[in-house]
């Protein structure tokens, strides 16, 4: 029956990607996981559901290397300085402003504690630019802000993820804060994940000129996509943020060879294939999964979070433009703004709520159904108002 399942699902997501592709402000997500929310009331498809496992093991590993490889490596130079302060101390502050928040505003309707307000706002840092990046792109003359929406949520996967272990273990084993001890684990995950990555990254790189046969070539992205995450993964390093740094070195040493179209016809054939249907499946899933969850009584409180939260990273974003001076000539205010904007939640905050609920234990319900609604809010929302606002502010 999961085939026939799985079959459907797949029908549906070319459904929506057809309209897509004829629609240039077509909301794909948001599409998908409203279709999904509509299929959980079936019962044929009530008991399909996604699990944190499925996440991390078989869609993310996919779908961070073909963002990673099909990201150019000379954008990533271009703004290096802004993909990085956002998706580390841009990150790292906007939770702790958002916790705070949560904690001392949400604390009057639900009961919460401060590391648990933490880590709710630790799931809402990571962004997700699927389908926000393409219309990015068809609404503005200026590829840079899609461009640095695009980098930044690849980076700040990994960063999240990171983060969110540190403060999970304080949430559910009263493990206390000590800060070296944090800042060690966090370079010793980041760092050797990155590491491994480009390491990997570059040694697949030339092993494609040994395999001259497109089946082999593609057989070999695999391999990459898959290999480095989990082998990161068994080091204990990052696996977002290896198989990240290896889709980009592949990318740059793509770049410098003269056979590059050859090379990247041969793995889009197959990838461009892949990524739209693990997008469909997941997003679909995403949406059966989460409506349970959003039968709850504080709505109220998720629209102001969620609000709060744009608005939070909206300060953050023009704030380190004043605060770093090597950034200002690179974003504007209409920009911070559409940067705001476009910081979508998504795929890997899915992922945090369910691996919250595993770890939880029952103890945590409250914090997984708001953070599944403004997840929801953020996917609907956002998504549908990322067209009319780019090409407004466009125009100024």
């Amino acid at each position: 029956m999961i085939a026939i399942q799985i079959t459907i699902l797949l029908a549906i997501g070319y459904t929506a990607l057809t309209i897509d592709r004829w629609q240039k402000n077509f909301p794909l997500p948001v599409f998908l996981v409203l279709v999904g929310i509509g299929l959980s009331f079936i019962p044929y498809f009530a008991a399909m559901s996604v699990s944190k496992d499925i996440i991390y093991d078989v869609f993310l590993p996919g779908l961070l290397f073909i963002s990673a490889y099909q990201y150019s490596a000379r954008a990533l130079n271009a703004h290096k300085g802004v993909i990085g302060v956002l998706s580390t101390l841009g990150l790292i502050l906007t939770a702790v402003v958002l916790g705070a928040f949560v904690y001392a505003f949400g604390g009057l309707f639900i009961s919460i504690s401060f590391v648990g307000a933490l880590l709710f706002a630790s799931i809402l840092t990571p962004t997700d630019p699927v389908s926000v990046v393409s219309i990015l792109k068809q609404s503005t003359d200026d590829p840079a802000i899609a461009e640095i929406v695009d980098g930044e949520s690849m980076i700040n996967d990994g960063t999240s993820v990171v983060l969110f272990g540190v403060l999970m273990g304080m949430f559910t084993i009263d493990k206390s804060f000590h800060l070296f001890s944090f800042l060690g684990e966090f370079l010793y995950v980041s760092i050797g994940g990155a590491g491994l990555g480009l390491l990997i990254g570059w040694l697949f790189s030339k092993a494609l000129h040994l395999a001259p046969q497109k089946e082999n070539q593609v057989l070999l992205s695999i391999v990459i996509a898959y290999g480095v995450f989990h082998l990161a993964e068994f080091f204990e390093f990052s696996g977002v943020l290896a198989t990240v740094s290896a889709g980009i070195m592949l990318s740059a040493e793509l770049e410098r060879t003269t056979n590059e179209k050859e090379y990247r016809a041969a793995l889009n054939g197959f990838w461009e294939v892949v990524e739209p249907a693990l997008l469909s499946l997941l997003f679909l899933l995403i949406g059966i999964t989460s409506a349970k969850y959003l039968l709850f009584n504080h709505w109220i409180l998720a629209i102001v979070i969620f609000v709060v939260s744009i608005v939070i990273r909206f300060l953050v974003i023009a704030g380190t433009m004043q605060v770093f001076d090597g950034l200002k000539q690179r974003i504007s205010f209409s920009d911070a703004f559409l940067l705001s904007w476009s910081g979508i939640r998504g795929t890997m905050s899915v992922f945090l709520l369910l691996s919250l609920e595993a770890e939880a234990d029952g103890h945590a319900d409250i914090i997984i159904s708001l953070g599944f609604a403004v997840v929801f809010l953020s996917l609907v929302f956002q998504s549908i108002g990322i067209y009319p606002l780019s090409k407004r502010l466009a125009r100024h």
